[in-house]
C-alpha cells in the first residue's frame, strides 16, 4: 500500500505557513549547523592529518640514508629455497658509518647469503640500522588512508551530537503535542457529538 505524500517542497521549514511551528524552523535551523560543522570538523581534520602524516614521513625520508653491508657470516637456510617463509632470514652484517667507525647489526636477507655478501640497508644520521622510509608513492597513500579515517572520525562527532539534538527536539515536540491534545481532546470530543 502506497502512501501518497505530495511534491517535496525544499526549505518548507522557512516558507510563510500557518502551520509552521517554531520547533520546524529550530529544527531546520540545527539541520544546516549540523550539516556544516559535520563538513568544515571533517575537511579540517583530514587535511592537518594528511599534512602531519606527509611531513612526518619526508622528515624520515630526508633522515634515512641507504648504505651496503656486508655479511658476516654465512646466512642460514639454502640458497634458493622458495615459499613465503623462505624469503628471508636474520643475520648479522657490517658496515662503515659515515664517522669512519664499523657497525653490525642484525638485518633479513636472502636464505644462504655468502660471507661477505653485499646487503642493501637503511642508516640514520649517526650510522645505526632505520627502516626503509616510505617512498613518496607509499607515503601518499598513508597519509590518504589516515586523514579519511581522521575526517570521519572528526565528522561523526557533531552528527552523532546533531542527532541527540534533534531526537531531544523531537521528544519536546511530542510532550507538547501530547499536552495540548490532553488539554484540548476532551472539548473536541463534546463538540462532535
Amino acid at each position: 500500500m502506497a502512501v501518497f505524500r505530495g511534491p517535496r517542497r525544499w526549505l518548507w521549514r522557512w516558507r510563510r505557513n500557518p502551520l509552521r511551528r517554531r520547533a520546524d524552523v529550530v529544527e531546520g535551523w540545527v539541520l544546516v549547523g549540523v550539516w556544516l560543522l559535520t563538513l568544515l570538523a571533517g575537511t579540517a581534520a583530514g587535511l592537518t592529518a594528511a599534512r602531519t602524516v606527509e611531513h612526518d614521513l619526508t622528515r624520515e625520508r630526508a633522515a634515512a640514508h641507504p648504505m651496503v653491508a656486508y655479511v658476516v657470516a654465512h646466512a642460514p637456510g639454502r640458497s634458493g629455497a622458495r615459499g613465503w617463509a623462505a624469503e628471508r632470514v636474520w643475520t648479522e652484517v657490517r658496515w662503515t658509518a659515515p664517522d669512519g667507525s664499523l657497525r653490525t647489526g642484525q638485518v633479513r636477507v636472502t636464505p644462504g647469503a655468502a660471507s661477505g655478501a653485499p646487503v642493501a640497508v637503511w642508516t640514520d644520521d649517526r650510522g645505526r640500522l632505520a627502516n626503509r622510509p616510505a617512498t613518496p608513492t607509499e607515503a601518499a597513500v598513508r597519509a590518504a588512508f589516515i586523514a579519511t579515517l581522521a575526517a570521519t572520525a572528526a565528522a561523526a562527532v557533531p552528527c552523532a551530537a546533531g542527532r541527540r539534538l534533534l531526537a531531544r527536539l523531537e521528544r519536546h515536540r511530542l510532550a507538547r503535542w501530547d499536552t495540548e491534545w490532553s488539554r484540548l481532546g476532551p472539548r473536541w470530543g463534546r463538540m462532535t457529538g
